[in-house]
Order: C-alpha cells, then sequence, then structure tokens
C-alpha cells in the first residue's frame, strides 16, 4: 500500500527508459537470472524469448518492481522502478484471478490508481481517460461486462487499456499472445504499433520465435543468463539457438534460405524461476 502514496520520481531525460545492469535472482538457492545486463532506448519493442523456466517472468517481475533482484540494478528514466507510475505490467492469463468481479471499466481504472490516489475518487477526466482508452482498443461497447465474460483476445485488450489509461511509458507484457487467434494477435500489435508511435518502449515474452523474428525490432534470448541480445537477425542463430535450447530446437529450411524457428519444448506458462 506504501507503494500507491510513492510520487512518480521526475525523470532523468538523459537516461535511457530501462538500464537492466548484473541482475542476479536467486529462488530456494537455484538461479533463476544470473548477470543479467541490458537498455532499452524509446519506442523499442524487445521480444524476451527463451525456454520454459529461463527467468522470463522473473525478468519482468524485477523491471516492474514487484520483485527486487539479489544483486545488481534496474532503472527506469534513471530511476528505481519501485512505485513508478509509468510502468505498466501486464501479467501471464493463468495469473489472473478472473473470478474478481469487477467491469471492463473498473480494470481500466486500475490503471489511474496510482495517479489519482489511493483514498481519492476518479474525477470526470479520469473517467474520460478510461472511455478514451477503451475507444482506442475497441472495448468501449463492453465497458460495463465484467471482466470474467470476456474471450481471451478481449481481456488482454482491456489490459493494453488499463496501460493507455495510466499513461505508462514502459510497457512489460508477459505472454500476451498464448492462445489468441491471429485477428486478436494483430489487434494488440496494432495497439503496440501505436505505443511506438508515441515513443514508449514494450517488452514482450514470448514462446513464439518466427513472431520475435518477423514483428520486433530486437530480441534478448534468455536462459537464466544473457545468451544473446540484438536484432532478431544476430540473435536467432543457430548457435545462439542450441545454447539456449540445447535439442528442442528444431531448424528447418525455409524460403530464400531462411531459417523456420521452432520452440517445441514449451507449452505451458512459466511458473517459479
Amino acid at each position: 500500500m506504501t507503494e500507491l502514496l510513492v510520487r512518480p520520481a521526475v525523470h532523468d531525460q538523459a537516461a535511457p527508459p530501462l538500464r537492466v545492469e548484473g541482475v542476479s535472482v536467486r529462488y530456494n538457492g537455484t538461479a533463476a537470472l544470473q548477470d543479467v545486463s541490458f537498455t532499452v532506448p524509446p519506442g523499442e519493442r524487445l521480444a524476451i524469448v527463451g525456454p520454459n523456466g529461463a527467468g522470463k517472468t522473473t525478468l519482468l517481475q524485477v523491471i516492474a518492481g514487484s520483485l527486487r533482484p539479489d544483486t545488481g540494478s534496474v532503472t527506469v528514466f534513471g530511476h528505481r522502478p519501485g512505485g513508478h507510475v509509468c510502468i505498466a505490467y501486464v501479467p501471464q492469463r493463468s495469473q489472473v484471478d478472473w473470478a474478481f468481479p469487477v467491469t471492463v471499466s473498473d480494470v481500466v481504472m486500475m490503471g489511474r490508481i496510482r495517479r489519482i490516489g489511493l483514498f481519492r475518487w476518479p474525477a470526470k477526466s479520469d473517467w474520460a481517460l478510461v472511455g478514451q482508452a477503451l475507444e482506442r482498443v475497441g472495448m468501449a461497447g463492453l465497458r460495463d461486462r465484467r471482466i470474467a465474460e470476456l474471450s481471451g483476445g478481449q481481456q488482454q485488450r482491456v489490459f493494453l487499456a488499463r496501460a493507455l489509461a495510466q499513461e505508462a511509458e514502459l510497457v512489460l507484457l508477459d505472454e500476451p499472445l498464448t492462445g489468441l487467434d491471429l485477428p486478436s494477435q494483430e489487434a494488440i500489435f496494432q495497439l503496440l504499433d501505436e505505443l511506438r508511435t508515441l515513443g514508449v518502449p514494450a517488452l514482450i515474452a514470448t514462446h513464439d520465435l518466427n513472431l520475435a523474428s518477423e514483428r520486433f525490432d530486437r530480441v534478448l534470448l534468455l536462459n537464466h543468463r544473457l545468451v544473446a541480445h540484438g536484432s532478431p537477425s544476430e540473435v536467432l542463430t543457430q548457435p545462439h539457438l542450441i545454447q539456449a535450447y540445447g535439442g528442442h530446437v528444431h531448424l528447418l529450411p525455409g524460403a530464400g534460405g531462411l531459417v523456420v524457428l521452432t520452440d517445441t519444448c514449451c507449452d505451458g506458462g512459466e511458473e517459479g524461476p
């Protein structure tokens, strides 16, 4: 609750939106992350890929400020992430309590709480921002529907609307495309395109290596340690993939000499380290 009373830090305009330096996390003596370092510039769309249990969720939680690293640091516009209002974190759908009786508009308004203050009622301007965010994601007509009644794609769009209403300047999405049909995936990418035009970086954990190759500016390949970080062509190479996935990667020749990359080891969401 104390985090809700913390004023957002004034941004250091000379600092990148995100800097991760030497981050390590251990669970019960087991390394989840080991000495991970990278930076993210404005507007970049970064795919975080790696086998199940590689530490992708742990990394996003550290960046969001909900988990403190054992060593290393995370800075968002030059400041620690804890209580930082500009970070929007959307967890895996399996980690959300869908039975909680809230409406679509209630969920989106949750993104305004830190700006409004814990013990203050939303103003008309706050509800106007909620309405605008729902319009932008095509969900205004369902604003009074309970969140549990929506499809997976609709639920993800509502969480992105919450990020828009929050006026987020860094967006973290954990497996947002899992189980969604192609139209729902495309709708989410259209929203991510809009965020990019605003200079908002987005970090997306995904198991889809083809998608990481085709739709992202850069890729971070993780298996507890940082295996590679750079453009998709630099990162998604046979040596790097074998290093990260071992025998679970199938490499197939594609059209024009390209390689089709398939992660076959990871069917479920990431649990624990």
